[in-house]
């Protein structure tokens, strides 16, 4: 605190007195001063008419008109009013020798005692009589009554305002009271009234009234008030401040410190023992403080009651959060979340991750061999979020599992799990599903959708990108749905992305959505790592996007790279089946992808290939079995693929059947032949020996 309550109580009361004091001074000083002009100007001027009707108006008459014809000759002579001012000893000589008469004058000497009478009846600073000449616009002097040493001469002038002349003209010679402060004269209340002989204002009486005294007055008592003022204010500022210490500031100052010691008192009694400091406050002022008082104390017994609540609620929270984080870390359990998660198989590489909202979610990924050729992929997520999603997850994950390794189909898993979660589905909660299975042998993959998110694919030598499948109604929301299925190949080197909305729906501080288009891009920037990196890429996107954002939903993915069965010594042995003919050019491209092989020769071989196999499975064991070896070498410069085929069929020389007349029309040709004669003619040699009980047949192509 910068200043106490009791420092800014006896402030605030200070300045309220003195601006209350300063403004019964100012307005005491204001009123008295208005009654004492009033009062002078009323005298003044009643002095002036006094004064104006006293005075004989013949005499002045007479009196003004010798003045003004001596007055008006002296201006002849100077060609304008004299220059009183710079007048010297030898000018007012003169001056005044032309005044000589009219001092003689009986009328001028009647005045003057008539004034002089005035003067001392009234105790006046001057009184005099002037003529206000508005041919010229100057008063001239024709009589002073003042006995100071001050007083003016008779025909001597001075100007009158331009203002007054036009009411003077109209015979209007009365001068309103008013009052001056000169320096030399002092306070002065002035006052004129015409003097009128007939129609005819003849001249002006003037007075004026020294108010040296009055304001010396007016002084003293403005002085005297302040004082008076301020000895009352001092009185009242200190029993305000007694009082105000006693009844306000005592009580609000026990108050603070009861509450001050409310925790100390809490630590020193523990719960339920002693009394604290508020409790024990006894105020009864009768008024806002005994208020505030009652208050604190309920507001304590409140705290307390809700000091007991919160700390069985925080042991409560406590142990649910206890509970809470054995449940994640039940949860996590039972996710696959060892990896890598089948070190002995070499055909696929496959990781997952599962980064729930809250303690627990809703999403969950699953994948599991449902026997030593089959593979199940699954992701879901739950509607909802936290424990009722956890649990409704734990339950959609065992029924999927189990169906899914009973052997049944991705259509009639969805269908058999669907109808058993809405089986009593009081929450009325669902769960969208992406389920597919994987013949690791051949990279089929056999595929159903329940209402989830489209996947993401990518081919070995492309980029990742989004695969529209097939879309079913979700899990859970209605019994008796059916599910459609779709197969999708996956060939060496493809890739295969599955993932919940929390990945495409993650939200920055702008309330701007992740999106599949910034999930792809993603994708395609880890697609040389391997599944586990790319996963961390992907989230690392994600992370650098929303920022600060809290995360609003389960960030679950899964991705499987497919190898494809482990090729050694560059050597294939295959049943002669038509079924193994994908194998076989997955075999072959694989060789000369591996070397580096031009696409135009890769195309070329392929089709060679394909025509020899056919030719084996179809005729060189008839209707029994057998197997068929496939060799690739590489050799000389420039680089030359030389591809060998085996088999221990029925002998059969290609190379003696006679080529086919491509000149002819196909009605004329005779069948059969031509698809040897295509491969003689796209390949740059091909042999045929039989040895050892073997047909053994050799393409040699340049792969450059």
């Amino acid at each position: 605190m910068k200043f106490s309550l009791k420092i800014k109580t006896i402030c605030a009361v200070l300045i309220s007195a003195l601006l209350l004091a300063g403004t019964a001074a100012i307005i005491s000083d204001q009123a008295y001063s208005a009654a004492i002009y009033e009062q002078y100007e009323t005298m003044t001027m009643n002095l002036a008419k006094t004064t104006a009707v006293t005075i004989d108006a013949q005499k002045v008459r007479t009196l003004r008109d010798e003045v003004i014809k001596i007055y008006r000759q002296i201006c002849r002579e100077n060609s304008g009013v004299p220059d009183f001012e710079n007048f010297s000893d030898e000018d007012w000589k003169k001056y005044f020798a032309r005044y000589d008469t009219i001092l003689e004058m009986e009328a001028y000497k009647d005045i003057l005692d008539k004034l002089y009478q005035i003067n001392e009846a009234n105790n006046v600073s001057s009184i005099y009589i002037g003529y206000m000449d508005t041919e010229t616009r100057y008063g001239i002097y024709l009589a002073d009554g003042s006995t100071g040493a001050e007083a003016c001469f008779v025909g001597t002038c001075d100007p009158f305002e331009e203002s007054n002349l036009e009411r003077m003209k109209q015979g209007d010679y009365d001068f309103p009271a008013y009052i001056t402060n000169y320096e030399d004269y002092g306070w002065l209340c002035s006052a004129g009234a015409g003097i009128h002989l007939d129609d005819e204002v003849v001249a002006t009486a003037l007075v004026d009234i020294s108010m040296d005294e009055v304001m010396q007055n007016r002084h003293d008592f403005l002085a005297n008030l302040c004082m008076a003022l301020i000895c009352i204010t001092a009185f009242i500022l200190t029993v305000l401040i007694l009082l105000i210490g006693r009844i306000i500031l005592s009580p609000i100052n026990s108050l603070a410190k009861a509450a001050a010691s409310f925790v100390s008192d809490k630590e020193e009694h523990g719960e339920g023992h002693g009394q604290s400091a508020i409790s024990i406050l006894d105020i009864h002022t009768g008024d806002e403080i005994e208020y505030l008082c009652n208050a604190v104390k309920q507001m304590e017994q409140e705290i307390n009651n809700y000091i007991d609540h919160l700390t069985a609620v925080t042991a409560e929270k406590e142990r649910m959060g206890a509970e809470l984080h054995v449940a994640t870390e039940i949860q996590a359990s039972m996710l696959p979340c060892i990896f890598p998660a089948f070190p002995g198989r070499e055909e696929f590489d496959i990781y997952a991750s599962m980064e729930p909202a809250k303690e627990v979610g809703g999403d969950f990924y699953d994948f599991f061999m449902v026997d030593e050729d089959h593979l199940a992929l699954v992701i879901a997520d739950v509607s909802g979020k936290g424990v009722p999603a956890a649990l409704f997850m734990v339950i959609a994950k065992t029924l999927l599992k189990n169906s899914a390794l009973n052997g049944s189909s991705p259509k009639e898993i969805l269908e058999k799990v669907n109808n058993q979660l809405c089986e009593n589905n009081e929450a009325e909660m669902f769960v969208t599903v992406w389920l597919g299975i994987l013949s690791i042998s051949t990279g089929e993959m056999v595929c159903s959708n329940a209402g989830h998110e489209y996947p993401a694919i990518r081919r070995m030598d492309g980029e990742y990108e989004l695969f529209h499948d097939k879309h079913g109604f979700v899990l859970a929301g209605m019994e008796g749905v059916k599910y459609r299925e779709y197969e999708v190949k996956l060939n060496p080197g493809d890739a295969f992305f599955v993932y919940t909305d929390g990945v495409a729906e993650a939200t920055n501080s702008s309330d701007e959505l992740f999106g599949t288009k910034r999930m792809i891009e993603a994708l395609n920037a880890g697609k040389e790592r391997g599944c586990e990196n790319l996963l961390g890429t992907v989230r690392e996107k994600i992370d650098l996007f929303v920022g600060d954002a809290p995360q609003f939903d389960d960030i679950t993915m899964l991705s499987i790279l497919y190898k494809g069965k482990k090729i050694t010594a560059d050597e294939l042995i295959v049943p002669a089946q038509l079924e193994r003919l994908d194998e076989v050019l997955e075999f072959v491209n694989m060789c000369l992808v591996k070397h580096e092989c031009s696409k135009k020769a890769k195309m070329q071989i392929a089709i060679a290939v394909e025509e020899i196999y056919v030719n084996i499975a179809h005729y060189a064991y008839g209707d029994e079995e057998g197997a068929t070896t496939i060799r690739a070498e590489f050799e000389g410069n420039p680089l030359q693929a030389v591809i060998q085929f085996r088999d221990q069929g029925v002998p059969y020389n290609p190379l003696k059947k006679r080529d086919p007349d491509v000149s002819l029309s196909a009605e004329e040709r005779e069948i059969g032949g031509l698809g040897i004669f295509m491969v003689k003619k796209s390949m740059d040699a091909m042999e045929y020996v039989y040895e050892d009980g073997q047909n053994i047949l050799t393409i040699k192509k340049s792969i450059q």
